[in-house]
């Protein structure tokens, strides 16, 4: 499957479980891990579970294999690898904590400030 269809497809599946602030990162060029990153807020550590869970058995049904979920014990960030993207489902703390999007994008704000 196309990654940009792969990405449509998992944004759909993070919607339809409510998921918040749905934000994709283009990481290509700056990680050897993925191409791209799909970060999203989950309103409480049962909704963070249930929407990672959701997407690794709807990306299953669609006969991809998650190449590895991490962090379903505490539910404050679970990350569902699926090769060319990431999805990271992250309590609002944990994300704010974290500020992955700021983290990623050092480069591009380097670059407009020169």
């Amino acid at each position: 499957m196309q990654t940009e269809k792969l990405i449509e497809l998992v944004t759909g599946f993070l919607e339809d479980m409510k998921a918040k602030d749905i934000t994709l990162l283009d990481v290509r060029g700056k990680s050897t891990i993925t191409d791209y990153m799909l970060i999203a807020s989950g309103t409480s550590s049962r909704h963070v579970v249930s929407t990672a869970q959701d997407v690794a058995e709807k990306v299953k049904k669609l006969g991809l294999q998650p190449m590895g979920v991490e962090g379903q014990q505490t539910g404050d960030w679970i990350l569902v690898d699926l090769g060319d993207l990431v999805v990271h489902v992250m309590m609002p703390d944990a994300r704010s904590f974290y500020d992955l999007e700021r983290l990623w994008s050092i480069d591009e704000t380097e670059s407009e400030a020169k």
